[in-house]
């Protein structure tokens, strides 16, 4: 017995799947709410035992330099995608979305938040191209004989690093440049697939379907003229022929942030694997200040409110009428908020730099979630069966929001209609008071949460499946290598019609001449 008890720890050593399968992983990921969800995943690898290592610039907004379970490789650049980038595109995004200048005028925006994006990419190649430059950091890079890197598509360099350094590549992804992800990869019907961007949903009328291609279309031709941004990097330091389309198409392993609890049904492919809501956990006990702030609501409860990451403060009318309208609530309020306090400001609102979310929305008393619409904060209000009203900004917002608003679970309210009137408190009160939203996400709360196997081990399992079995291309189709006329069987249809018409013409030609022979021999008859 005391030999056995002895024994189990070695066991447990040898036996345990962190140590077997440890594995050495390369990531370069993107800013913002991009990175608090690789970190996430980081913190999950080390856990198992594997060797990270994050190539990061040195003027990143976002990434630590320092980290318990990561190393880092700093690469020196004379400007980054940084607060300033993001906050003159958001106020631009800001001004669209209020809808209170002349159609020039929203135009002109646009094109100036178009231009920002654009600029946000150079920035990102500028990096690349420093690191690749960089041979002696290079060399070090290759001598660390990496067995994976772990990218977010939404920025196109470490696609292009991957290929340079000839390693297995696996997708943490919703974005890719400024294309949905899918749109790349699987066939996506624009009859019933709705495009980002496009507002609708699955069911459309014969207008929403004119829309949705529009909308289609201009996702593609955004696409198209990124990929040439990047294609210029990788005729320079890849070997001839390769293509940034194809790189992005070759990756092993899609780990998209989204399901189908959240999306509406769709086709895909073998090698896309959904893990929507893997960040969402059950929540933990909230610090003190904001348990006691919750507890003191009584039975109305409390309202949080959040437009996530990047968007910091709303213009000042615009925060005025937003605290006036939370002034008149029975609830408490807790609001991330920064900038100037607003003046019409309540004594039931509770204004805070951060606020730990997912712990707040899996509070009892949490009555509603005042969103921007971005995934992570949906998602999280779905896991914990908390109804939203919306208040989209820019990008995927809005449309994330409609698919909750489909599903009964939210109400949502352009910046424009926050403005005006008393819009914003009657939404929170619809919201409130009537029973179905919240039914509604907890309906959607219990389907997300019955599965198999939670996101975040399914994201792991394929990760270290990629490592061992040194990438997954047998679950990548060949459909990518064929030109358009071929995937769409253009030239087998025209091949076809051409036998039929030969066959008809050859037999009504038959008929013809059966026919004048018949004719001959009757007038020779005759």
């Amino acid at each position: 017995m005391t030999m056995i008890a002895c024994c189990s720890p070695l066991l447990l050593l040898i036996l345990s799947p962190g140590v077997c399968q440890a594995g050495n992983i390369l990531v370069f990921s993107a800013e913002g709410s991009h990175w608090l969800n690789m970190n996430i995943l980081l913190q999950a690898l080390h856990s198992r035992g594997h060797n990270i290592t994050v190539v990061h610039s040195s003027k990143s907004w976002y990434i630590p330099n320092n980290s318990s379970y990561y190393n880092t490789v700093t690469v020196q650049v004379e400007r980054g995608v940084d607060q300033e980038l993001f906050t003159n595109f958001l106020s631009k995004a800001v001004q669209f979305e209020q809808d209170a200048y002349p159609l020039i005028k929203l135009l002109c925006i646009f094109v100036e938040m178009v231009g920002s994006v654009f600029e946000i990419h150079k920035v990102v190649i500028e990096f690349v191209s420093t690191l690749l430059d960089d041979r002696e950091l290079m060399r070090n890079i290759e001598g660390s004989k990496f067995d994976l890197l772990l990218t977010d598509p939404a920025w196109g360099a470490g696609v292009i690093l991957a290929k340079y350094l000839n390693l297995p590549l696996v997708f943490n992804v919703r974005w890719l440049l400024t294309l949905e992800g899918h749109l790349a990869l699987a066939p996506s019907p624009v009859s019933y697939v709705p495009i980002i961007g496009s507002g609708n949903i699955d069911k459309m009328t014969f207008f929403q379907r004119v829309n949705n291609m529009i909308s289609y279309l201009i996702n593609q031709t955004q696409y198209h003229f990124l990929v040439k941004v990047y294609q210029k990097i990788c005729d320079k330091y890849l070997v001839p022929e390769n293509e940034f389309k194809q790189l992005v198409l070759n990756a092993d392993i899609w780990l998209m942030r989204t399901d189908f609890v959240f999306d509406f049904p769709r086709p895909t492919m073998p090698n896309v694997v959904y893990i929507g809501g893997f960040h969402c956990r059950p929540a933990k006990p909230l610090p003190r200040h904001l348990e006691d702030f919750v507890q003191s609501s009584g039975e109305h409860g409390v309202i949080i409110m959040s437009l996530g990451t990047f968007l910091s403060e709303l213009p000042a009318d615009m925060t005025n009428k937003m605290s006036a309208a939370f002034a008149k609530l029975p609830q408490k309020v807790i609001w991330r908020h920064k900038g100037d306090r607003p003046a019409t400001l309540g004594n039931n609102t509770l204004l805070v730099d951060w606020m730990p979310q997912n712990d707040l929305l899996g509070h009892p008393k949490i009555k509603l979630f005042v969103a921007h619409g971005g995934t992570n904060g949906v998602q999280e209000a779905i896991y914990h069966g908390v109804p939203v009203v919306g208040v989209p900004v820019f990008f995927d917002q809005k449309d994330n929001l409609v698919r909750l608003k489909e599903r009964g679970g939210a109400m949502i309210l352009t910046l424009a209609k926050v403005d005006k009137d008393d819009n914003f408190r009657e939404a929170i009160q619809e919201v409130l008071t009537e029973p179905s939203y919240r039914l509604n996400m907890q309906r959607l709360s219990r389907l997300y949460r019955d599965q198999p196997m939670k996101p975040l081990d399914t994201a792991l399992f394929w990760i270290e499946f990629v490592m061992r079995h040194k990438g997954a291309a047998h679950l990548r189709t060949e459909s990518y290598r064929l030109p358009w006329y071929s995937y769409h069987s253009v030239d087998v249809i025209l091949f076809l019609i051409t036998v039929t018409l030969v066959i008809l013409l050859l037999f009504a030609g038959l008929l013809w001449s059966c026919f004048r022979l018949c004719i001959k021999r009757k007038l020779k008859s005759d």
